[in-house]
């Protein structure tokens, strides 16, 4: 699977809704209800960042969730994106774009979200085939303003930024023409999480999933 290849499969996955869930999960025992109270909310593509002992293993059990589609974030390293294919993930997130996890993604036939901060990245991710991108972080680096100034010049990218958004300024991005849906925390907060409160997040990925998107 070629990084052409794989941006195609990652555009079908970001459409799936205007908000994909960014997910640290230190305890095993909530990967699967958070899993299933996103989904019963209307968020189905679901990233978890490889941050935590548990991570992988967290990865394994919600991909067992019907109508999930898991991905591994956070991919650092080659072996990050091997252990992140064997435990079920279907797709990759990566900070950056570097050449090692670019290959091992390539290798793995595991459709990657690589990340780009300036023009100069963007560009080229693009002469490496990838025309789906994560923009990051997001905020720190001149949040809606910023990504709306990349439209212009580079019209062939879509991206899915990440990174201090929240859910008051997801409909910013959303409006965007080269947004295809935005990264988010809010959906699941370790107040939430710590009570086991899954209506909760249900009703924020509800919240969420009505969010339209450009």
């Amino acid at each position: 699977m070629n990084p052409q290849q794989q941006s195609e499969l990652t555009l079908q996955i970001c459409a799936q809704g205007p908000v994909v869930p960014v997910l640290v999960i230190d305890r095993l025992e909530h990967a699967r209800p958070l899993a299933q109270a996103l989904v019963d909310g209307g968020l189905t593509t679901l990233e978890v960042t490889l941050r935590t002992p548990c991570a992988l293993e967290a990865i394994a059990e919600m991909a067992q969730v019907p109508g999930a589609t898991v991905g591994a974030g956070t991919l650092l390293t080659p072996d990050d994106v091997a252990a992140a294919k064997q435990v079920g993930a279907v797709f990759g997130v990566s900070p950056g774009g570097t050449a090692p996890v670019i290959d091992a993604c390539v290798a793995n036939a595991l459709p990657l979200l690589p990340g780009a901060a300036t023009a100069t990245e963007a560009m080229a991710l693009m002469d490496r085939g990838y025309s789906v991108q994560k923009f990051f972080p997001a905020e720190a680096i001149g949040g809606a303003r910023a990504l709306a100034a990349l439209a212009a010049p580079l019209p062939q990218i879509k991206f899915c930024p990440t990174g201090g958004i929240t859910e008051a300024l997801a409909p910013d991005y959303l409006a965007l023409p080269n947004v295809i849906c935005v990264g988010g925390s809010w959906i699941a907060p370790r107040s939430a999480l710590d009570a086991g409160d899954w209506g909760a997040i249900t009703r924020l990925a509800h919240t969420a999933a009505g969010l339209a998107q450009g």
